[in-house]
């Protein structure tokens, strides 16, 4: 899987990825990958995700057919994802099946988002979740969450420290990730 964590701190965001792939007991690490970056830019922003590998294209794809999209805000990303899920479908033949009772279809991806409006995580169902400090998605989340929480009141700490932080651990527990890892910072039009 991977692990990829977004921080916001003092007018600084910042987002950040391992460079590994990995299908079932197979491991595509960066020396062997000509793309390993887990991270792009679209809409102002810079995108990541986790789930399979394909979505990368797919979103890419997507959004660079829809340029009017907006992702400033909670709800106008929500309504982006929202008008984004047919396309999906139609275009890019998701299979938006998960389990029976769901109650709506899956995008089937998990997406880190970050902006100079902040940090955001979309979710299969649409869910849209804005974060205040920091988030982590992907195998080595928890690791990643774990120590971001130690050292984000380290006051000699910006966020893309703290985000290289909690890459760097990920990949040191998670046996599907690795370094080197790819990060891109920006400046938050607001303080967190």
């Amino acid at each position: 899987m991977t692990t990829i964590v977004v921080v916001r701190k003092a007018g600084q965001i910042a987002i950040a990825a391992d460079t590994q792939s990995t299908f079932g007991d197979t491991r595509l690490t960066e020396a062997h990958d000509a793309r390993p970056d887990k991270i792009f830019a679209s809409h102002d922003g810079y995108f990541a995700i986790s789930g399979a590998a394909a979505h990368d294209l797919v979103l890419q794809g997507a959004l660079a057919r829809h340029k009017t999209l907006d992702f400033s805000h909670r709800r106008a990303i929500f309504e982006s994802f929202r008008k984004l899920h047919p396309k999906f479908k139609e275009d890019y033949f998701l299979r938006p099946e998960e389990e029976e009772d769901d109650p709506y279809e899956s995008s089937q991806m998990t997406v880190l988002l970050a902006n100079r409006h902040g940090i955001f995580g979309v979710y299969s169902m649409r869910e849209i979740y804005e974060y205040r400090r920091f988030w982590a998605i992907g195998s080595g989340r928890d690791f990643a969450i774990g120590a971001m929480r130690a050292v984000y009141d380290d006051p000699a700490l910006d966020a893309a420290a703290i985000a290289r932080i909690g890459v760097e651990t990920g990949c040191e527990f998670d046996v599907n990730s690795s370094l080197p890892l790819t990060l891109f910072t920006l400046d938050a039009s607001e303080p967190a």
